[in-house]
């Protein structure tokens, strides 16, 4: 028995004893892997590890000097604001934007009205907004993100179909808006894991990807896994860090392991992350 098949028998005792709605689990450990299914293996929106997207498709961009993170957003769009792609991408722009299901119908242009919002400086403020906008911003100089990333990301994991959902004026989301498959988001963990290789070739360069779980920005929250907050990954829980989209979707790098969990199960979500760092890190060496 591998440590993946260890750790997946583990995590699946685990959530079948806890009653977790979980609908696929992708261990890996080294090159092993291990997996077990609760439900049809088919595509489900994968929330806001999409934001880990949006940070990629802007480190592609950077790295082809389309653009940089530090720059001003105003350089990018008629707005009168020194916000950066990186504030945006880390939600340090401290603009309050409550979500809303209508977030992008309730104005005639979200990224505008966001960016019209006052400012309470380069402060934590979570909003799907913010990558909203930080798309639709990039999106100037790359032209449509989701054709961007065909050849260059989504094309090379083997996502070539994979479809951006959009709003009514035709952007990506950019927060959310992305269905995989379990074994579709793994990969998106392993190319993360490789710090931007995958398949033999490198597809974003290290530094973004490790900006992903270092370039931390304090919350102000005191809750375990969300006190820290980085380009789309959160510092925790323990010594892991994680991608973390609603309703259980995680990605969770612990020890060596990467962990993949799609899920629908929003509230049960934190115990088992905790649960998969704890592991993790003592089964594989932290």
């Amino acid at each position: 028995m591998t440590r993946a098949d260890h750790l997946r028998d583990r995590i699946a005792a685990r959530i079948d004893d806890t009653g977790f709605s979980a609908h696929g689990l992708h261990v890996r450990v080294g090159d092993d892997v291990a997996t077990r299914r609760w439900a049809p293996d088919e595509r489900a929106e994968i929330h806001s590890v999409c934001k880990a997207v949006a940070v990629l498709a802007a480190g592609i961009a950077a790295d082809e000097g389309l653009v940089s993170l530090d720059e001003p957003v105003g350089d990018l769009l008629p707005a009168a604001t020194d916000v950066t792609l990186r504030h945006l991408l880390s939600m340090s722009s401290g603009i309050d934007f409550p979500y809303s299901e209508t977030m992008t119908t309730d104005w005639p242009d979200l990224a505008a009205e966001f960016l019209s919002r006052p400012s309470r400086g380069r402060v934590f403020q979570y909003s799907n907004a913010s990558t909203y906008t930080a798309m639709h911003a990039l999106s100037q100089r790359t032209g449509d993100v989701e054709e961007f990333l065909r050849p260059r990301l989504f094309a090379p994991l083997g996502l070539g179909d994979v479809a951006w959902r959009r709003c009514p004026n035709g952007r990506v989301l950019g927060g959310e808006g992305i269905a995989l498959r379990t074994v579709e988001m793994a990969r998106l963990g392993l190319l993360i894991r490789d710090r931007g290789r995958f398949g033999g070739r490198r597809l974003v360069s290290e530094g973004i990807v490790d900006a992903m779980h270092s370039d931390w920005v304090a919350t102000g929250g005191d809750a375990e896994g969300y006190r820290r907050y980085a380009l789309a990954g959160w510092d925790g829980p323990g010594d892991a860090w994680r991608l973390h989209g609603a309703h259980g979707q995680l990605i969770v790098f612990a020890g060596g392991a990467v962990v993949t969990l799609t899920a629908h199960d929003h509230f049960g979500a934190d115990a088992v992350a905790a649960f998969i760092a704890t592991l993790a890190g003592h089964s594989c060496g932290s």
